[in-house]
């Protein structure tokens, strides 16, 4: 009897770790964009800190420089996790894969990690 009310627990309170985990490291909303989003490159341009951590990763507000077609370019904030030794890897002056959302293209995702789908 009781093994029938644990495993239905575990499992609900699984799931919502899992949406709360998405909420605050920003991942949730990235994977939205990245599934309507339009390709493009992005230059990083500055990291802040937002005093957020996960498992001890940070999470990161990146300031980027989105380059999109024609030459034209905007600046934008995305969100993301980062794993402690992937933070020397995304500094300033790097060069990542993005999505924008065309219909608000301030809406960037940096296009890093796989979204379960």
């Amino acid at each position: 009897m009781k093994r029938a009310i644990l495993v239905p627990g575990v499992l609900l309170g699984m799931l919502g770790c899992t949406s709360i985990v998405g909420g605050f490291s920003g991942r949730n909303e990235a994977c939205r964009i990245i599934a309507i989003g339009t390709s493009a490159n992005a230059t990083i341009v500055r990291l802040i800190d937002t005093g957020t951590t996960i498992n001890q990763d940070p999470v990161v507000d990146f300031v980027l420089r989105v380059n999109g077609e024609v030459g034209e370019s905007w600046e934008a904030h995305s969100k993301a996790l980062v794993g402690r030794l992937d933070v020397a890897s995304l500094q300033p002056g790097r060069v990542v894969p993005v999505k924008f959302d065309p219909k608000e293209r301030t809406r960037v995702a940096m296009d890093l990690w796989e979204c379960k789908k």
